[in-house]
């Protein structure tokens, strides 16, 4: 795959997916935000130090970034030394950032006004995923451009093409909706079951096959929380805010989102407590904490 690729946001998420398109033959570019521990290991396995954002442009035809929010897209695309002051006409950007579809329109809106391509590709699965190339990848795209971002996008995971730019973001915040509260769920379940005396394996067990199953239960949650762990493998203050981009563009468009609010604030109180670097199982100790119980498995 000989395709000249940038990455802007070589991050815990950035840096396993701008590894997994070196493996795939892109030529690739990237440039140190706060750290440049990943971009010095990056450079070691065969990518370019860009230096900044404009010079990974200079450099690319395809420019990913991959940073927190709206404002370090901006900063990455439009600041002092933004990607758009580097690349060559026609270039197309992708963010697979998680932000507001209001956001992204906005930049799409400039690219496009620059001579520039634009494509939303926000992604699901978190670092192990991205290390694997597995993750889910949701675009939000015109035909033609999607066409042109599939190979490279490909790279990294399996690209589902759902409408046009902005709906990536759409649908990627409806997945955040869903998760966000079904961890509540969990957490509130798994407590009530501990704290009546059950055994948290055999539980694991039963509802696998019933229908409260869900992936965090089966996939997430066990090798986590359950095994006393929060290390960080989505961290909970991104969750917070995905959160409140969804509750902001719901409260543009009317629809009413209580259960999402409720959640907002759960993961905010935890924030508060010191938990916002760690995963998002770490709501999980408000629970256990007001309980007086530790929720574990017997298993490892």
């Amino acid at each position: 795959m000989a395709y000249e690729v940038g990455v802007i946001g070589v991050g815990a998420m950035g840096e396993p997916m701008a590894a997994a398109l070196l493996r795939a033959g892109c030529t690739v570019s990237v440039c140190a935000h706060r750290d440049r521990a990943p971009v010095e290991r990056l450079v070691a396995a065969g990518a370019h130090d860009g230096g900044d954002p404009a010079g990974v442009a200079r450099a690319s035809a395809f420019v990913i970034t991959v940073v927190p929010d709206a404002p370090q897209v901006e900063e990455a695309l439009f600041g002092e030394h933004g990607a758009a002051h580097g690349a060559k006409p026609g270039t197309l950007f992708i963010d697979m950032s998680t932000i507001s579809p209001v956001a992204t329109r906005g930049f799409d809106e400039r690219l496009r006004a620059g001579g520039f391509r634009f494509v939303d590709a926000p992604v699901s699965g978190g670092p192990a995923r991205a290390k694997s190339g597995t993750l889910t990848i949701i675009v939000g795209a015109s035909d033609d451009d999607f066409i042109a971002a599939k190979p490279v996008l490909e790279a990294m995971g399996t690209p589902n093409h759902v409408g046009g730019v902005g709906m990536g973001e759409v649908v990627k915040l409806v997945n955040q909706v869903i998760i966000s509260s079904v961890m509540l769920a969990n957490a509130e379940a798994l407590t009530f079951a501990a704290k009546a005396g059950a055994d948290v394996d055999a539980v694991l067990a039963v509802i696998a096959s019933a229908t409260g199953s869900n992936y965090l239960l089966q996939n997430w949650i066990p090798n986590s929380w359950l095994a006393g762990s929060h290390a960080p493998g989505f961290a909970l203050d991104l969750l917070r805010k995905d959160l409140a981009a969804a509750l902001d563009s719901a409260r543009t468009m009317g629809v009413p989102m209580p259960a999402s609010a409720l959640a907002y604030q759960m993961y905010t109180a935890a924030s508060g407590e010191g938990h916002g670097r760690d995963d998002y199982t770490s709501v999980a100790t408000f629970y256990e904490r007001a309980a007086g119980v530790r929720v574990r498995k017997k298993t490892t």
